[in-house]
């Protein structure tokens, strides 16, 4: 892209868009043990595809990472701390969703497991912030 005032070349910078999904599975929610760096437990998700809706991005996350087809997805809050994320700026979009079954891990999960509020493991990113929300909003 050129400036229409001096046609010199503008590399845009911005933040990079993600998004998170808490699928929730009767009274426990689903995490992924991620395949590759950063490691740790975390929410399934990932990056927005270019000419993908938010929310197409969630349920595709969702499935690739969990294999569980979630339902009832509804946007949560976004996360846009620009030290969220240690390889780059990231505005997460976090969804709830409904799912059923057992998760699997795949694609850039390792596992996938179901934890209650008490079981959480140490968790990557801002994930244990994004959960305490979440948990929070629930009472």
């Amino acid at each position: 892209m050129n400036c229409p005032h001096c046609n010199k070349t503008i590399q845009p910078r911005n933040p990079v868009p993600t998004v998170d999904v808490i699928i929730e599975i009767g009274a426990r929610i689903v995490l992924i043990e991620r395949k590759f760096p950063p490691p740790g437990w975390a929410l399934p998700g990932g990056f927005v595809d270019y000419g993908e809706s938010f929310e197409q991005a969630a349920v595709r996350e969702a499935l690739e990472e969990t294999g569980i087809a979630v339902t009832d997805l509804r946007q949560f809050r976004t996360y846009s701390d620009p030290g969220r994320d240690a390889r780059m700026h990231t505005a997460s979009t976090v969804y709830i969703a409904k799912g059923e079954g057992v998760p699997k891990g795949a694609d850039d999960a390792a596992r996938a497991a179901l934890f209650s509020r008490e079981e959480l493991p140490e968790l990557a990113f801002d994930h244990a912030r994004i959960l305490d929300d979440y948990f929070s909003s629930c009472r």
